[in-house]
Parts: C-alpha cells; structure tokens; sequence
C-alpha cells in the first residue's frame, strides 16, 4: 500500500473520527480507499468538497455524497453536557475518539468545545439521553480548520496509543495471574500427590508387618 498517498488522503479528511464512512476512523477508511473496501464518497462530514478533493487526487470521476452515511452538517456544531442530568457514568468519555470530554466516575461531565469535532458518539450511549449537539461558530479559513484537523488527527493517535498500552497491560497482568494460578494449582497438586503416596507408603508398610506377624507360628506350651 502507498502510504504517502494513505496519508494525503487522510490529509483531506475532516479529522471528525465519527465512524459514519463505516470505518474506525479517518485514516482507516483512508487505506480502505486504496484498497478497494470503500468509495470515495462515504463521509459525509468531508461533504462534496472533500469528495472532490480525493477523486482529483486519485484521478477518478468525482460522485455524489452516499447520504446512506448520513448528512453533512449545515453548520459547524460541538457536543453539550446538559449538567443538571449528567450522573457521571463515564459512557461519554469513553466513546470520545479524541477524547474531549473530561471528567470521572460519578462526578459532572464536560465537554472541551474547542476539542470536539461533532462526531456524536457520544450522545448513543448516553443513558440520560442528557448529551445535545450545538452549533459553534468556527472559522471557515483553510488554514485554521487545518490546524484544527491536525489537532484531531494527533488526539486521535494519543488515544489510540493509550488504548493499546492499556489493553497490553491488560493482558500482561492477566496472563501473570493465570501464570501464578496454574503454579499455586500445581504446587498444590504435586503437595496432594505426595501425601497420596506416602499414605499409600504407610498402609503398604503395615500391611507387610501384619502379614509377617500372622505368618509366625505361635509358640507351643510344653506338656
């Protein structure tokens, strides 16, 4: 895979990680492009312009937006954390892929309006249903909504690096627990084994001195 055209493909994407193009993020939907798992058309956040955009860089006839992923946003919008509702399940924060929602268990949520990118993930699993959208003015300059791309693309990575740590320890203190239960189950087999055997030892030992006992012929009284 060119991962310099990957990467300039991903460079015309919104930044938004919504997950509505079918993939787990802009890049990824980016190699599915190269490889052929998805059209160039399927995000409706980069609406037509950035459909365009990839069909001239891919030098392919440019298509309409697959609105079966949704309509792009008239106006630039952020997620609102109605306060007086919120009871701090964490569900938000979790599904945030650029993590702008800062907070912790049961304690107020908040979202960091000038991180999030609208990709509404957060409002599913929300189960106060206390989580809105709201448009925000943002500057139309190239430059500037560039940066803010950049700023997403790079909390995105953070996120998923920090995810991958994670579950690397995760899996490296559960395999060292099951290490430590397999070893406490054997030592405690082989303890057992040996007090079989040395049961067994015993009742052999007492059963040949019955047996040598029982075969000695009893002394006779004279007459």
């Amino acid at each position: 895979m060119n991962q310099s055209l990957v990467d300039q493909i991903d460079a015309i994407l919104p930044q938004t990680q919504c997950g509505k193009c079918g993939f787990t993020g802009c890049k990824p939907y980016a190699e599915a492009i190269l490889q052929g798992k998805a059209d160039i058309n399927q995000c409706p956040p980069g609406n037509q312009v950035g459909i365009q955009k990839i069909a001239q860089l891919l030098g392919v006839p440019e298509k309409p937006l697959n609105t079966a992923h949704g309509q792009p946003n008239s106006t630039p919008v952020v997620a609102w954390i109605n306060e007086l509702l919120c009871i701090g399940c964490t569900f938000c924060i979790r599904a945030c892929p650029v993590d702008a929602i800062v907070g912790a268990a049961k304690q107020l949520h908040t979202v960091i309006a000038a991180e999030c990118t609208g990709c509404e993930l957060c409002i599913a699993p929300c189960p106060m249903d206390c989580i809105s959208l709201i448009p925000v003015e943002k500057s139309t300059e190239a430059a500037v909504k560039k940066q803010a791309a950049d700023l997403a693309r790079t909390r995105f990575q953070f996120r998923q690096q920090r995810l991958a740590h994670k579950k690397a320890a995760d899996t490296k203190g559960k395999s060292a627990k099951l290490t430590h239960q397999l070893d406490s189950g054997q030592t405690h087999s082989d303890t057992r084994k040996q007090t079989i055997i040395s049961a067994a030892l015993k009742r052999a030992a007492a059963l040949r001195t019955q047996q040598q006992t029982s075969g000695k012929k009893s002394p006779h009284k004279p007459i």
